[in-house]
């Protein structure tokens, strides 16, 4: 995919097919207004003839007008004017390209103004741009073996309008957007796979890919002895009602001659979650293929760190295993103990993420890291919190929190802080080991944090609960690629790589 801006005057560009928006009641967009001129009036008179009537989302594909270079212009409908935000403007824009995506179109210019009452800046425009066009063309790597829709014809988009002074921040956003999409598409591809292809093993084998394939990146793999010698008892007593063997990922970026403490990004790794001995219900189990998401988030944004060769040293840790029920599985009452040397009472063995970071989170000791962020789709709590909206944030450091919520603000990956004082803690308390694995029903999602917590003193640490965000149920079910935008958007920050208009 080639993206660039456009300038001037849109009727006047060279492509196949442009892009315009009109709202409720006809009213007509700056940049639609110049089409409209271009033609005559010919868009004012069919919108007062009521025969689109521009609701969110509403497309219609108009050939050859007049007065317009490319054979056709694509109208999309933004809704009603007063209620036009960047979330309208980025539905908008991902009807258009999913509807051309459908068609021969080769090249397209997009025409529909962001609201002028959320500025994006030049930069972001461009990210915004790239990165919906990747989502829109994105094709779930399915295996059925019926005959397959021909591939989008689409292989240029250009954007604007951007004024000449901001070209060369939209330019960098749309190269940035182009990788932060690539990123997303590992980590979708990776979460739709089904559990008997996407094992802790082939997890590894990604992560080796991933290193020939990138300069910067180098990995290391721990077998099932190499992760007993670590003294990781948690991750080994999630990983022993399997048959399949536990894997834990070292996959580091070093970008130029960066010195500073690293940023150490922890994935959950879980590649299917039956709850093992503590047996979750049938229905939507399904959907615990996509437990391994934290995981993929982690690559996902390894292979960005190395694509945009950002001048920072990014390291991911993964800690990936099957729980599955057997005779060798763990039960409720068992205790374990972790790679720190405490000791933990398994109450649930459906609390299992917890577990496997856990044993990570201490091994990110080792790096003297100057942040670490894990990333996990740990609680049904948390989805029954924010819903599929904000990822759920917890953290023992305010600072990088707020560097969080912004590049969540920022990119419209939002996430939501919530609360991890110390009574939350006071859940986890055990009569036989130093605590529970879980605290109760009420703040499941904070509990879960908690603990986490107790393996994070002395450590700028924040936790990511991916859990409602990171797939989507129902006739569209498959993987968001969520949290990479926001996580991009920090490595992006964190390394000076030019974020700013």
């Amino acid at each position: 995919m080639r993206f660039d801006i456009w300038t001037g005057k849109l009727p006047a560009q060279a492509v196949d097919c442009i892009v315009i928006g009109a709202f409720e009641g006809g009213e007509l967009g700056e940049t639609a207004r110049t089409v409209d001129a271009a033609t005559g009036g010919r868009l004012r008179r069919l919108l007062s003839r009521g025969d689109f009537p521009g609701r969110q989302g509403d497309t219609l594909l108009l050939p050859d007008l007049p007065g317009v270079k490319a054979e056709r212009t694509l109208l999309v409908g933004l809704g009603a004017a007063r209620s036009f935000n960047r979330r309208a403007w980025r539905r908008a824009c991902t009807a258009a390209l999913s509807v051309l995506a459908r068609t021969r179109v080769r090249s397209v210019a997009l025409g529909i103004d962001p609201p002028s009452s959320e500025p994006l800046g030049n930069y972001y425009f461009g990210r915004a741009v790239a990165e919906i066009t990747g989502a829109a063309l994105y094709r779930t790597n399915d295996q059925k073996t019926g005959r397959k829709p021909p591939p989008p014809a689409l292989t240029s988009v250009s954007a604007g309008p951007v004024s000449a002074s901001g070209a060369a921040a939209a330019r960098r956003g749309l190269a940035h957007g182009a990788a932060v999409a690539e990123a997303q598409k590992t980590q979708r591809d990776l979460g739709n796979l089904p559990g008997n292809v996407c094992t802790p093993s082939y997890l590894a084998q990604q992560a080796r890919q991933l290193a020939r394939r990138y300069p910067s990146l180098k990995v290391q793999i721990l077998d099932e002895a190499a992760i007993r010698r670590q003294k990781m008892g948690c991750l080994l007593a999630v990983a022993q009602g399997s048959e399949q063997p536990p894997r834990f990922i070292v996959l580091e970026h070093r970008g130029g001659r960066s010195t500073r403490d690293p940023i150490v990004l922890v994935g959950k790794g879980i590649t299917f979650d039956t709850g093992g001995i503590s047996l979750k219900d049938p229905p939507t189990m399904d959907e615990m293929k996509y437990d391994m998401s934290g995981a993929a988030a982690v690559l996902a944004s390894l292979q960005l760190a190395a694509e945009l060769r950002l001048p920072i040293r990014v390291i991911g840790l993964v800690a990936a295993a099957e729980n599955m029920p057997s005779g060798r599985a763990i039960k409720p009452g068992d205790i374990v103990t972790s790679a720190s040397g405490q000791t933990v009472e398994i109450l649930n063995t459906d609390a299992e993420g917890r577990l496997v970071l856990c044993d990570a989170l201490h091994y990110a000791r080792r790096f003297s890291p100057s942040a670490v962020i894990d990333i996990a789709t740990l609680t049904g709590a948390c989805v029954i919190a924010l819903g599929a909206h904000h990822t759920g944030l917890m953290s023992n450091d305010d600072a990088l929190a707020e560097e969080l919520l912004a590049a969540g603000r920022r990119t419209d990956d939002r996430a939501w802080r919530l609360p991890l004082t110390e009574e939350y803690a006071e859940q986890l308390k055990s009569n036989f080991a130093d605590f529970a694995n879980v605290g109760g029903r009420e703040g499941g999602a904070i509990t879960a944090a908690a603990f986490l917590g107790k393996f994070t003193q002395g450590m700028k640490w924040a936790h990511l609960d991916i859990a409602g965000t990171a797939w989507q149920g129902g006739a569209q079910k498959g993987s968001t690629g969520r949290p990479v935008s926001l996580l991009a958007d920090f490595l992006i920050r964190r390394a000076g790589a030019g974020a700013e208009d």
